[in-house]
């Protein structure tokens, strides 16, 4: 026997990989974000994984949450053409990471080949020899086996030998891969040629990350009174109103001191009267900056005593994390180094050219403002942590740097894993991506301006089947403060009730703005804008008017709690309707299959024939199968693929249905 040369570790490193693993759906950039995962929620992670030859491979998920040492294991299973699933559920918020394993499975292999050499007449008393001694090797250092595996093992080539004085090969053969003898190799035997993915970072988010209804409304605005300004309190008398719509989240636009600089007017006039309030989003005054109250909205104790009864009428509060400053903020007097000033000595005010905002000026991230800046801001937000805020939506996050972003998000998280950031940014799609991918929960969208069937189709089906899957939960706000979206000017009542119920069903997360339940939609001539706009004066609601839509709201958030199906987002497909006015689609949970019929066109009844999807049970066409109305609660048959439906949208633009699929129990 020669010698053998010696390997460069290159080689050697190179060789130790023998198993192919790539193509990991939860890879995001190769690892270098975190995919998003939901507390509870069992979560498809798939990869291709193959080798050479023809041997069986075998495969395992390991998870562990950062920072811990041992992993726990999930198996994985072979899908279709070198694809294979396994399905991950962690319950723990926080960060977490995974990688992929496969070996090869000497003992499948063995079994899989002795059966084909029996089956063809060939004698396999040397294959049986060759399974025990794979058994053994299970015992050995390579092997996995425990004391109580070792002990079952070392019984079963006892008794193997036994047998082999008086039974038959094949009966053997039977005895060694029984279901008992296959479970013990599973975890005792030893995973030859063991090949392991990257480690791979995972977010695990607490469920309302996921699913959420929200409702905006302006504090000082909840007086009942124009020429009172709002305090905590009126908040409080309006919670029983927000509970019974139905909604779980209760979002405030900024509630700190505003400034006298500059401060807007009416319509954002850029005169204001001696009792004009100004935008809440010139933050900072003589009272105080982000870590202030408006004097007018009341103290600290009664912020604390809104929160606890939010907490009581099951509401969480979410304030709004603006990254601006007043000419009056504290900060520009303490750090002037932190905002950019012109050669004249004054400070420059925030602007999209041609566009000026006189009432604000912008912090900048660099230069001296690092670190310090960075830290004030972290800061800021783990104070209204310590408050009792656990959500927060962001104003216009992607005019700050991401590395900011992902630094902060990180320091909160590693406070309260538990917090959630929703980004307002209506920008540039993979701007948008990045801010999900550098840790913000939610996002809003362009779901507000999609407003046609095909474009709608089209957007949710990116969101929900391309990789953004794993990293962007959008959030469909039907309207803001800042957005009064040119269709609901111009829809009327059938309008408002065509959007919400397309955004309740469609996302996981959706809000409206306050004065949407009355269909409120006046505009600025010729803008996206509310005459009148709350973000400039203090407005009187009248949410009992004739023409509201509280109805419509009550039943999308009841509809939403009751069926599972309704709490998905990626699982959304759409059905064909034949009408290119109407959005057929559906969600389907575990038995719950909701399917739901949208008229986009405000002015039309729609008849049209749709299919009622009886692939997804495994049906053929000319099943039948029983339905639910879910707004009026009867049941029916339906006969057949294809049915007929009409909808005016005067009378409701919509319907909902429970498909109940055969053998499921009813209720």
């Amino acid at each position: 026997m020669t010698d053998q040369p010696q390997a460069p570790d290159g080689l050697l490193s190179l060789a130790a990989d023998r198993l192919v693993i790539e193509g990991i759906s939860h890879a995001v950039d190769g690892g270098r974000f975190a995919a998003k995962l939901v507390s509870g929620q069992p979560e498809v992670i798939e990869a291709d994984i193959f080798a050479d030859g023809h041997d069986v491979i075998a495969a395992a998920l390991a998870h562990r949450k950062r920072g811990e040492q041992a992993f726990s294991e999930v198996p994985v299973r072979f899908l279709v053409n070198d694809r294979w699933r396994a399905t991950l559920t962690v319950d723990e918020p926080g960060d977490h990471e995974f990688q992929l394993l496969a070996w090869r499975d000497l003992y499948a292999t063995w079994r899989k080949e002795s059966a084909a050499k029996l089956a063809a007449g060939q004698d396999i008393a040397l294959e049986l020899e060759e399974g025990r001694h794979l058994l053994v090797a299970a015992t050995g250092p390579a092997g996995r086996a425990e004391r109580a595996d070792k002990a079952s093992i070392k019984a079963l080539l006892k008794d193997d030998k036994a047998r082999a004085r008086n039974e038959s090969n094949a009966a053997r053969l039977a005895y060694l891969t029984s279901e008992a003898v296959i479970e013990l190799m599973q975890r005792a035997g030893p995973r030859t040629d063991l090949t392991r993915s990257p480690l791979l970072p995972l977010h695990v988010d607490r469920p309302a990350a996921a699913f959420s209804a929200w409702y905006e409304l302006m504090p000082r605005s909840m007086s009942g009174d124009a020429g009172r300004h709002g305090t905590f309190d009126d908040v409080i008398a309006r919670l029983p109103y927000v509970r019974d719509l139905g909604f779980d989240v209760l979002y405030f636009p900024p509630i700190h001191p505003i400034g006298r600089t500059n401060r807007k007017g009416p319509n954002n006039s850029l005169t204001a009267g001696p009792d004009d309030p100004g935008s809440p989003y010139a933050i900072g005054a003589a009272e105080g900056g982000h870590d202030a109250i408006h004097p007018e909205l009341g103290s600290f104790d009664d912020f604390h005593r809104l929160i606890r009864a939010a907490r009581d009428h099951g509401l969480e509060i979410a304030l709004d994390f603006a990254i601006q400053c007043s000419p009056d903020h504290p900060w520009i007097r303490e750090h002037p180094e932190w905002f950019d000033w012109r050669p004249d000595g004054t400070i420059k005010f925030a602007e999209n050219p041609p566009k000026k905002y006189e009432d604000i000026v912008n912090v900048h991230f660099y230069r001296d403002a690092l670190p310090g800046l960075w830290y004030a801001l972290r800061d800021i937000v783990l104070f209204w942590v310590d408050h009792g805020v656990r959500i927060f939506r962001v104003d216009n996050p992607h005019t700050k740097p991401f590395p900011f972003w992902e630094w902060m998000i990180a320091e909160v998280r590693a406070r309260d894993p538990g917090v959630i950031f929703l980004a307002e940014a209506f920008t540039r799609p993979k701007v948008m991506k990045r801010l999900a991918k550098v840790g913000f929960s939610q996002s809003y969208s362009y779901f507000t301006w999609r407003n046609e069937k095909q474009e709608i189709t089209d957007y949710l089906t990116e969101l929900t089947t391309t990789d953004s899957r794993h990293v962007m939960r959008p959030n469909f706000f039907v309207n803001t403060p800042d957005i009064n979206p040119r269709f609901l000017q111009t829809s009327g009542r059938p309008g408002f009730r065509t959007r919400l119920v397309l955004a309740a069903t469609l996302g996981g997360n959706y809000g409206i703005y306050n004065g949407y339940e009355i269909c409120d939609a006046a505009p600025v001539p010729g803008k996206e804008e509310y005459l009148n706009s709350e973000k400039y004066q203090i407005r009187v609601w009248d949410m009992d008017q004739p023409g509201n839509i509280q109805d419509d709201i009550r039943l999308m958030n009841r509809l939403r709690r009751e069926h599972p199906a309704l709490q998905g987002f990626t699982n959304l497909n759409f059905y064909h309707a034949d009408s290119d006015q109407v959005l057929a689609y559906g969600k389907h949970a575990g038995d719950d299959f909701v399917l739901i019929h949208v008229n986009l066109d405000p002015r039309n009844t729609q008849g049209f024939s749709f299919e009622v999807p009886l692939w997804e049970f495994g049906l053929p066409d000319d099943a039948s199968v029983e339905v639910r109305d879910l707004i009026n609660g009867n049941r029916f048959t339906w006969h057949g693929k294809v049915q007929w439906l009409e909808l005016d949208p005067q009378t409701r633009p919509y319907a909902i249905w429970q498909i109940l699929a055969p053998g499921v129990p009813r209720s």
